[in-house]
């Protein structure tokens, strides 16, 4: 199977200018865990939950009000292509111990992300629980 097969389609990214508020309440709206970040048509970082509560809220002199995607954002950004076999990509997540990657196209334009739970429903049982296990492994 390929990764364009388990992939959801057709996310967008925002700019590192983008309030963190926005950011949040984007993904609220599309209940989602991350946004990807892009600058001069290219993807520069991402911003998941986890980096507004960690690097946002529990810092000292966080301001939600006037806080940006750049302040909070994990900069680099690493990805699959769609063409890739999901047991690669799943290979790289776990590798990278992350929970989701963007997905790109032979033109390296961003046309999806991959997800836990996007893997959950194709790979095979024994490719998903070694995959879980080192994602989940405390670091």
């Amino acid at each position: 199977m390929k990764v364009k097969d388990a992939m959801h389609k057709g996310v967008d990214w925002v700019s590192p200018d983008t309030p963190v508020t926005e950011i949040a309440k984007l993904m609220r709206a599309h209940d989602i865990g991350c946004i990807p970040i892009g600058e001069d048509d290219q993807l520069i970082g991402m911003v998941t939950d986890r980096d507004i509560v960690c690097k946002g809220l529990a810092g000292n002199g966080f301001d939600a009000s006037r806080a940006k995607a750049r302040d909070v954002m994990t900069e680099g950004i690493h990805c699959c292509r769609e063409d890739d076999d999901l047991a690669k990509a799943v290979h790289h997540m776990e590798t990278l111990k992350v929970r989701r990657l963007p997905v790109i196209n032979k033109s390296k334009r961003m046309v999806g992300m991959i997800s836990l739970g996007d893997i959950s429903q194709f790979a095979p049982s024994d490719l998903m629980s070694g995959y879980v296990k080192s994602v989940a492994a405390h670091h």
